[in-house]
């Protein structure tokens, strides 16, 4: 309302756009802090006018890797144009039309951050620039750009830091476009696959989640462009044209390294940093590293203080050898490790407190060996808030369970779902069902959580209480979870129920594109007898590169006499490694003649451990006259427990006169029920006068068979086909 004593005349209103916060009076002087549902806006976010506008922002600002200076003290390089520099600034351009968010992967020092810099000046240079330093920031930062009206692009570089239920998750994402706010994101591919493997139906079983899925649902919406980190001939040849003495030096002695690897000096520092852990180097500066690099790698968010890194370093100095290093004194280590090396960055680098220090993301990204247990104590000691908490127990939870589980527990008693997700995962991994029920049914109660509900099912499906399972799996299904579709519709389709098991798998067909989904929907439709439909679905999977789909549709191809694009599909799915493949395309070719090439494809699938095509390729060596090799083949299928393994064996060694041997083979596969061993025991027997035993072996046949093995007088006439392999 307005000021006291105002005119009865004067009227505020508000017209149309998005309902907000809204500050009415004649007159403010001074700063105004917005307060939005009880969360204070950084002062950095409150006016928008006051983020750098992009044409004129500072290259190291952004983010870029520092090269060593030049002459005039300038400390980044000349801009060599990149192959995919298009496609980024395409993208871009895009999304300042429509909104949404474009995504580089490389590695580190491949040069992201600066293509993504120089397409950010190119194509939107009035834009203002938000950088935020938290991903918690972003949702009161959106609210402050819709009630701007300036235009304004969001930079994240580093995107694994924004993602995360507080941060950017994929209802912010669609915000951005719906607002049609720009967004440029780089990650690392360390990073990105850490967040790309989740969300795979190829891993229905229990999976860490939180931060990462949510990650994960925000990367599967996106185009990813791909840097790589090692330049193409034709970005090499725009280098070389380059004026700039530091270009020119990369050029010459960049060796097996990328071009804007070797200027920001990264294999440089990682040589450096492991050089200096011998005797009469830098022992402890290079133990305060190795500390900061594997604090970095726990999950524990940078800066770390000069007192943590003091405590986490001893342990790695003492295991290097300790006091016969002679190693130097605290400040002078931490003096060498922070030192900036040729021009371009330090190993241990340098933040707004001058008592912490982050550390430079390549010696992370280039460092893989075992994280010491008391380092990982030292980073859950150190941990502040749940978030960081949950990616702790993420990293830990293959390599340090005992940390995961803590992590997690702390994370819980906080409140955070995610962490009672991760928990039941864990405990559930190490066998401790009971205790993993619990924790899922939590975070189903707290927070109705459609993961919870989806690793539920799971479990209790395990567990053989399957209608507990369904009533979850329905659950974590109206809460959309595609996941949950594919494994109801495999529940659903154990228990007999096919018409319920087809809805559910056409909804998980429906709702992500799911490749075993089709598979599966194949299968049933095929149960069926609808064949063109089932035809259908292989394909679709097929196109998306399922190896099993392939498999598939060559059988079905095969049997409805199209032998040719069979063998198509067969190929394509051996490609892919596909051993069942390459036993079946093996057949095929043998029923086409084509022997030779037969034989190499059963080799293939003997040798990853099928036991069909061991017993095939045994049939196809024994009527070639290797008798010997085949019967070397038919014994490890025989020794696996395969009747036809058993038969085949029999005939090659009732062929060669080895009768007694054979006998025995055929008793193993008549006892296990196999109706040719029978038939073939039959004749055995009577070619060695045992014509009594052999009546009861063919009433045996008969009972099991039926009519084929009822006239046994005409046997003597079989004798010899018999004999052939089966």
């Amino acid at each position: 309302m307005g000021a006291e004593g105002e005119s009865a005349e004067t009227r505020n209103e508000i017209s149309g756009g998005q309902l907000g916060h809204v500050i009415m009076a004649r007159e403010i002087s001074g700063a105004v802090t917005f307060h939005m549902a009880d969360r204070r806006v950084p002062a950095y976010l409150q006016d928008p006018s006051r983020w750098p506008l992009a044409g004129e922002w500072e290259a190291l600002a952004a983010g870029v890797h520092r090269a060593r200076t030049d002459d005039s003290g300038d400390a980044v390089t000349p801009y060599v144009p990149r192959d995919q520099d298009h496609l980024i600034r395409t993208r871009l351009r895009r999304a300042a039309d429509t909104g949404g968010l474009v995504l580089v992967v490389g590695d580190s020092t491949a040069g992201k951050t600066r293509a993504c810099f120089e397409a950010l000046q190119a194509e939107l240079p009035d834009y203002r620039v938000l950088a935020p330093t938290a991903g918690s920031d972003l949702v009161a930062a959106i609210e402050v750009i819709a009630r701007s009206a300036t235009r304004c692009a969001v930079w994240l570089d580093d995107l694994e830091l924004y993602l995360g239920p507080q941060g950017l998750e994929p209802g912010l994402v669609a915000e951005f476009v719906r607002q049609r706010i720009p967004v440029l994101a780089t990650m690392r591919h360390q990073q990105f696959e850490v967040f790309a493997t989740f969300g795979d139906i190829q891993g229905v079983g229990t999976e860490r989640v939180g931060s990462v899925l949510t990650g994960a649902r925000v990367l599967r919406q996106l185009e990813v462009v791909d840097l790589d980190r090692i330049w193409t001939s034709s970005e090499l040849e725009r280098a070389g044209e380059a004026d700039d003495d530091r270009i020119a030096d990369a050029l010459t002695h960049h060796g097996p390294y990328g071009l804007a690897e070797y200027l920001a000096a990264g294999p440089a520092l990682l040589q450096e940093w492991h050089r200096a852990a011998r005797p009469g180097g830098h022992p402890r500066a290079a133990a305060l590293i190795a500390a900061a690099v594997d604090l970095a790698r726990t999950g524990l968010a940078p800066p770390y203080t000069r007192s943590l890194l003091t405590e986490a370093h001893e342990p790695y100095l003492t295991a290097a050898g300790g006091p016969l290093l002679r190693p130097e004194s605290l400040d002078t280590a931490m003096t060498w490790a922070s030192r900036r090396r040729h021009g371009a960055t330090s190993m241990l680098t340098p933040t707004e407190d001058p008592d912490a220090w982050g550390v430079f993301d390549y010696l992370t990204d280039h460092t893989d060996t075992r994280i010491p247990d008391t380092l990982w104590h030292t980073a859950l000691q150190h941990a502040t808030s749940t978030n960081e908490l949950t990616i702790i127990g993420g990293r830990a939870h293959e390599v340090a369970p005992g940390i995961a589980e803590a992590s997690y527990r702390r994370a819980v008693e906080a409140g955070d779902s995610y962490a009672m997700v991760n928990l039941g995962n864990l405990l559930s991994e190490a066998g401790r069902e009971e205790e993993a029920e619990g924790f899922y049914r939590q975070a189903v109660e707290a927070a109705g959580h459609s993961i919870a509900m989806f690793n539920l099912g799971n479990l209790l499906s395990e567990a053989g209480r399957e209608e507990e399972a369904e009533g979850f799996y329905r659950q974590a299904v109206d809460a959309g979870d595609s996941h949950a579709m594919f494994n109801l519709g495999n529940l659903l389709f154990e228990a007999g129920r096919e018409e319920e098991a087809e809805g559910f798998y056409r909804q998980a067909v429906e709702a992500a594109g799911h490749s075993i989904a089709m598979v599966n929907l194949g299968r049933l439709l095929l149960k069926a007898g609808r064949e063109e439909e089932a035809e259908g679905f292989y394909r679709q999977a097929a196109d998306a590169g399922d190896s099993d789909a392939m498999a598939r549709l060559g059988i079905l191809l095969s049997e409805t006499g199209r032998g040719e694009e069979a063998e198509g599909f067969y190929r394509q799915a051996v490609q892919a490694g596909d051993s069942d493949a390459m036993a079946r395309l093996g057949i095929l070719l043998t029923k086409a003649g084509r022997e030779e090439e037969a034989e190499g494809f059963y080799r293939q699938a003997a040798d990853a451990g099928e036991i069909s095509a061991m017993i095939n390729l045994g049939s196809l060596l024994s009527v070639t006259g290797r008798g010997e090799e085949a019967e070397g083949f038919y014994r490890p299928a025989v020794e696996a427990g395969d009747s036809g393994g058993m038969v085949g064996l029999g005939n090659l060694l009732f062929r060669a006169g080895r009768e007694d041997e054979a006998e025995g083979f055929y008793r193993q596969a008549a006892d296990a029920g196999e109706i040719s061993a029978m038939f073939n025991l039959g004749i055995l027997l009577n070619e060695t006068g045992r014509a009594e035993e052999a009546e009861g072996i063919y009433q045996r046949a008969e009972e099991a068979g039926g009519a084929a093995y009822r006239l046994k007088v005409v046997a003597e006439g079989w004798v010899r086909a018999a004999q052939g392999d089966v």
